[in-house]
């Protein structure tokens, strides 16, 4: 009997090309499981439902406004650090609220479900009575500082991410422009505290480039964990986010570029190093677009920006180059 072979041999056609084995489709890579929260008890949970991770974005955006005045007295450092706190204890009052409208949805997902709330940890009654207390230290600190003359942006943030938490979350693309709104509020706040105005163009470059952080964000998930768990996502594609992303780019470098221009007051001199600044920014944008495209990263921005060696490095010679064009003369 003919084996197998010579049968198979013997029905093809002469000469016939031998077609490779289709290869296996490459498998979506399964959603990051996180380690359980770390102990430390009631005040621990509680501390971790305030978000003290997020609070980087407090420090970085609120005191920009220094940067734009050369007097750093005392009261302009505490101001600065006033309108930070309130910032600070508005953003984790909105943290706490959203992890208690989410809890159900938290608990499906793989990373969320190890939240204090929908763990377990910390119960409904207690987050609310947390959630109230931080709000009435905001409005307690807007009052002692000027009221809503000099506190309107927290109250924005609030009316904002109240809406955000009632349902703009999952609209697509209005969700990623109220996060970013909330980053040039807290730049507004820095101004006011000051008894500045910010520059249009700082307000644009702030809001593209936290619009950049966002999105790339928001690719993370979707390539990792579907479109299940954060409704919005249904409404984007991997290659709408990529388009959006170089769109938030150019428009915080070009914005960036204007707000320097802008600036020519400042002296040849001063103008000239503030110009030398500006390689460093396209640096860092270009280096956070890497990290998003290339590397698959940016899921948690805060990490990108401070525990990327290179985007450091390049922040730390960029800020030494800014502050030389704000500390030399401006003859």
């Amino acid at each position: 009997m003919a084996s197998t072979e010579s049968v198979r041999t013997l029905t093809e056609p002469a000469g016939a090309a031998q077609l490779p084995a289709p290869r296996p489709a490459p498998s979506r890579p399964a959603p990051a499981q996180s380690p359980p929260p770390p102990g430390g008890g009631p005040a621990g949970a509680l501390l971790r439902l305030t978000r003290p991770e997020q609070w980087l974005k407090n420090l970085a955006v609120v005191p920009l406004a220094l940067l734009d005045t050369r007097s750093w007295s005392a009261g302009a450092l505490r101001d600065t650090a006033e309108a930070v706190l309130a910032f600070t204890l508005m953003s984790a009052f909105i943290y706490v609220v959203n992890d208690l409208k989410d809890k159900d949805r938290d608990r499906r997902h793989p990373v969320k479900r190890h939240r204090p709330i929908a763990s377990g940890q910390v119960g409904t009654a207690l987050a609310g009575t947390l959630a109230g207390l931080l709000l009435a230290a905001v409005a307690l600190l807007v009052a002692a500082t000027g009221g809503i003359a000099t506190g309107w942006p927290v109250l924005a943030y609030l009316v904002v991410n109240i809406a955000y938490t009632a349902g703009l979350k999952h609209v697509p693309l209005v969700d990623v422009f109220c996060v970013a709104t909330g980053f040039v509020l807290r730049l507004v706040q820095g101004y006011l505290a000051l008894g500045k105005e910010p520059s249009q163009w700082l307000e644009l470059c702030v809001f593209a480039f936290c619009l950049l952080l966002i999105i790339g964000k928001r690719r993370r998930e979707m390539t990792v964990g579907g479109t299940g768990h954060r409704p919005a996502l249904a409404g984007y594609s991997v290659p709408l986010l990529d388009n959006l992303i170089g769109l938030a780019g150019v428009l915080a470098v070009i914005s960036y570029a204007l707000y320097l221009y802008a600036m020519a007051h400042t002296g040849a001199v001063a103008q000239a190093t503030a110009f030398i600044s500006a390689p460093c920014a396209i640096f860092g944008v270009a280096r956070h677009i890497q990290i998003m495209l290339v590397q698959e990263g940016g899921g948690n921005p805060v990490h990108s920006l401070f525990r990327d060696r290179i985007s450091v490095v390049n922040s730390l010679v960029w800020a030494a180059l800014f502050a030389t064009t704000v500390l030399l003369p401006h003859a």
